[in-house]
């Protein structure tokens, strides 16, 4: 009989990406309940061994990824440069996206003011949001919401873990903001990348 938890461990090595734990559940003919636990105890084994690897949870899905203490090491070793912080454009326009999504391009320009075009597009590409469908309006404009990418670089597991959100409409709300993130990065001992890892030069 096959190993459930080595099986996990063998196939979340392999997609290199983050599994549904429903797909692993059909895969390897065990209710999801099994597939959660199983996964927990590798969390704890691998945190408790101090291993190399990690487990993430993000939402209904799995990752396997390396562990955050050696992050520098693997920086160093895959030649990897630090990129600059995210502008207070693009933690803006992320913080609405998180909280109010899906969301249009209209409606992030809305709240914050100014054309944000530019910033959705980074942050697209950063795979921090992603479109995920169209509004049923005339001219059908995108929907935007959060990626996987998004619950890791926040250390995160579901978005019902985000700080409470700050009045945006000034420079202390945007403050007050990134010192609740920082808090949750912190304290998440899974935690992959921090904001100020991904990469973001000139915002609007």
């Amino acid at each position: 009989m096959i190993d459930i938890s080595s099986a996990i461990e063998a196939i979340l090595f392999a997609a290199g990406d983050s599994v549904p734990v429903a797909r692993l559940s059909l895969v390897l003919g065990v209710d999801e309940k099994e597939i959660n636990l199983r996964a927990k105890e590798l969390q704890d084994k691998y945190s408790f061994e101090q291993r190399g690897m990690r487990i993430l949870r993000l939402d209904d899905k799995l990752q396997m990824c390396s562990a955050p203490e050696f992050a520098p090491f693997i920086t160093k070793a895959l030649e990897q440069r630090k990129p600059p912080m995210l502008s207070q454009a693009a933690l803006e326009t992320l913080a609405i996206v998180a909280y109010f999504q899906p969301v249009t391009r209209a409606y992030i320009d809305q709240v914050r003011g100014v054309d944000s075009a530019y910033t959705v597009g980074m942050l697209t590409e950063r795979g921090l949001i992603e479109v995920c469908g169209r509004l049923d309006v005339p001219g059908r404009p995108s929907l935007f919401r959060t990626t996987d990418v998004f619950l890791r670089t926040m250390g995160i597991s579901e978005l019902s873990q985000l700080p409470p959100l700050p009045d945006m409409t000034n420079g202390e709300g945007i403050e007050k903001l990134q010192n609740a993130i920082d808090e949750i990065q912190n304290a998440a001992v899974s935690g992959q990348m921090s904001l100020s890892e991904v990469t973001e030069q000139n915002g609007e």
